[in-house]
C-alpha cells in the first residue's frame, strides 16, 4: 500500500531503466508491429528547453504509455507521472509504479478508506464513508463538528484504538480522528511536493492529468495542477490527446491498432500567468490556503483546460457524454 515510508523511498531517475526496458520489450512490438499503433507528435517545436509540466486530457487508462514511449524515442525526454495512490495497493503493480518514475497522489478519501480497512477489515459503507469524510472536511475548515453517528463497534475501534497504519501513529488521547487523518495528509503531501521538486531538479518533465479521472470528453480541471505549477514556477505545456481511447478501449495495456495524436500547445511560462500568482508562503494542498486563493488557482487551471480543448479533436472537446465519475470509498482501493 501507499504509506509514508514508501513515499520517502520512491526512486526517481533521470533516465529510468525500467521505462526503457518495458518500452523496448513490451511497447515497441505493440506499437511497431502489426496491427501497429501510429503515434503522432504534432508541434514538437513548441516544447521549450528544460523541464516542463505537461497537462494532458485523460481519455483512457493508458494514454500516457504511447506519449512516454514516443517522447523518449523522438527527444530522449522522460517524465514523472502523477498516479493515484490506490495503484500501490497491489504489490506487483506498486513496484511497477515505483520503478517507472510515477509519483503517487494522496487524498483524504484514500486515507480514510485505507485506515478503515486496516482497522475494521472491510471497506466502509457509503453512509460510513460520507459521515467520516464530512467530519474530516469540517475539521479542516476549523470547525471540529459533532462526532458522526456510527455503529458502536465502528466507533469503539476506529475512534479509540491506537494504531499506526501508514507510518503515522494515532493516539486517541492526544488527537481526534479528523486531526489524525488531516495530519497524515499534511505529511504525505509535503513529501509529494518534494518528489515533484526532485523530478524537475533531475531534469525530468512532469505529466499531470488535471481532470483527475478518465473521461472521453474534456471536463473541468482540478486545482492541483495550479498549486504545483505555481509552487515550482514551472512552464506548463498543454497537450491534447486524440485517438488513444480507441487503441485502449478496455483494461488491457496492449493496444489495438490505430492512430494516436498528441498535439502540443504553446507553452505557458510562469511569468505569463502573473495574474494568478500566489504568495510565497502558500502551502500546496493546505485546505485553508486553497480556500484563500481558490479563485486564482481555478482561474489558472481553466486557462490550461481551455488550451487543451483547442488541441483535441471535436469528439474529445467539452460537452456531454463524459464518463461517469466514481463515487464512494471503493474508488480508493
Amino acid at each position: 500500500m501507499l504509506d509514508i515510508p514508501r513515499l520517502k523511498r520512491i526512486p526517481l531517475s533521470r533516465y529510468p531503466l525500467a521505462q526503457k526496458v518495458i518500452g523496448n520489450i513490451c511497447l515497441w512490438p505493440n506499437f511497431r508491429l502489426p496491427p501497429q499503433v501510429k503515434i503522432v507528435l504534432e508541434n514538437l517545436e513548441r516544447i521549450p528547453q528544460g523541464s516542463v509540466i505537461y497537462a494532458m486530457n485523460h481519455t483512457d487508462r493508458y494514454n500516457y504509455f504511447p506519449f512516454q514511449f514516443q517522447m523518449w524515442k523522438s527527444l530522449d525526454r522522460f517524465t514523472a507521472t502523477w498516479v493515484k495512490g490506490k495503484y500501490y495497493e497491489n504489490a506487483l503493480l506498486g513496484k511497477f509504479m515505483e520503478l517507472t518514475n510515477n509519483i503517487p497522489t494522496v487524498s483524504r478519501g484514500y486515507l480514510i478508506t485505507r485506515d478503515f480497512v486496516s482497522v475494521m477489515d472491510r471497506t466502509p459503507t457509503s453512509g460510513e464513508y460520507t459521515a467520516l469524510r464530512s467530519w474530516v472536511d469540517e475539521t479542516v475548515q476549523g470547525d471540529v463538528g459533532e462526532t458522526p453517528l456510527l455503529s458502536a463497534a465502528v466507533s469503539e475501534k476506529l475512534l479509540n484504538e491506537p494504531r499506526d497504519v501508514v507510518g503515522y501513529a494515532f493516539d486517541p488521547e492526544r488527537k481526534s480522528y479528523p486531526e489524525y487523518i488531516n495530519s497524515i495528509f499534511a505529511v504525505m503531501m509535503e513529501l509529494f511536493v518534494s518528489l515533484n521538486e526532485r523530478a524537475l531538479d533531475l531534469g525530468l518533465d512532469l505529466l499531470i492529468f488535471p481532470q483527475g479521472t478518465r473521461s472521453t470528453r474534456l471536463s473541468a480541471g482540478h486545482i492541483g495542477l495550479a498549486e504545483m505549477a505555481l509552487r515550482l514556477q514551472a512552464t506548463v505545456v498543454p497537450v491534447g490527446c486524440s485517438g488513444s481511447d480507441l487503441v485502449y478501449p478496455g483494461a488491457s495495456p496492449f493496444g489495438k491498432g490505430g492512430r494516436i495524436v498528441y498535439r502540443f500547445g504553446e507553452p505557458i511560462p510562469y511569468k505569463e500567468m502573473e495574474r494568478f500568482h500566489i504568495p510565497d508562503d502558500f502551502t500546496p494542498f493546505d485546505s485553508r490556503h486553497e480556500a484563500q486563493h481558490k479563485v486564482k488557482l481555478q482561474g489558472f487551471v481553466d486557462v490550461v483546460m481551455d488550451r487543451i480543448n483547442e488541441l483535441v479533436d471535436p469528439q474529445y472537446q467539452y460537452g456531454d457524454g463524459a464518463s461517469p465519475v466514481e463515487s464512494g470509498s471503493d474508488r480508493f482501493l
